[in-house]
């Protein structure tokens, strides 16, 4: 099984849609850079409702050990950029990313990556999850930023259309 490493939005919003039991329940552990966990714990601190990656046993943060491969992307979040630059450490590894700047960077140095509407399609697929609709409702709920159009298409490909 790959290495997966996310960014802070996945973990963030399938934890606000109780649904984040599918992350080690999918993918066993879970890393996550130094800068996410921080990010993590400052929301905390500001009462958003996030979870403490301390308490969690299938998260594990993971410091970058090439932080020169960090100013490259400019103009992402310093979760984002250590997400990419612990996959370049990490060849094979998945990226949780619903950024779609990074999303781009992953794709344009060679990363596989995917974003909390992937992690549900492949939960549904493999039997983790019965229904992505209502985990999808929830997110709406929270302003998960769905496109109507995409919204349709992971519903399209969960096979709940209407």
């Amino acid at each position: 099984m790959p290495t997966v490493i996310s960014n802070t939005s996945p973990i963030q919003y399938l934890y606000q849609a109780e649904a984040l039991s599918l992350l080690p329940q999918l993918f066993g552990e879970i890393c996550v850079p130094e800068a996410v966990a921080a990010e993590l714990q400052a929301g905390r601190q500001r009462n958003v409702s996030l979870p403490d990656p301390e308490v969690l046993p299938w998260l594990r943060v993971r410091p970058v050990q090439q932080p020169a491969l960090l100013p490259l992307a400019t103009h992402l979040g310093d979760g984002e950029k250590e997400v990419l630059a612990l996959g370049l450490e990490l060849p094979g590894s998945l990226l949780l990313l619903d950024d779609r700047n990074a999303r781009r960077h992953a794709a344009a140095l060679g990363l596989k990556a995917c974003g909390t509407l992937g992690v549900l399609l492949l939960a549904k697929e493999r039997g983790k999850l019965d229904a992505v609709r209502p985990v999808l409702d929830r997110l709406d709920a929270l302003r998960f930023r769905i496109h109507a159009t995409t919204r349709q298409t992971v519903l399209r490909l969960a096979q709940e259309s209407d």
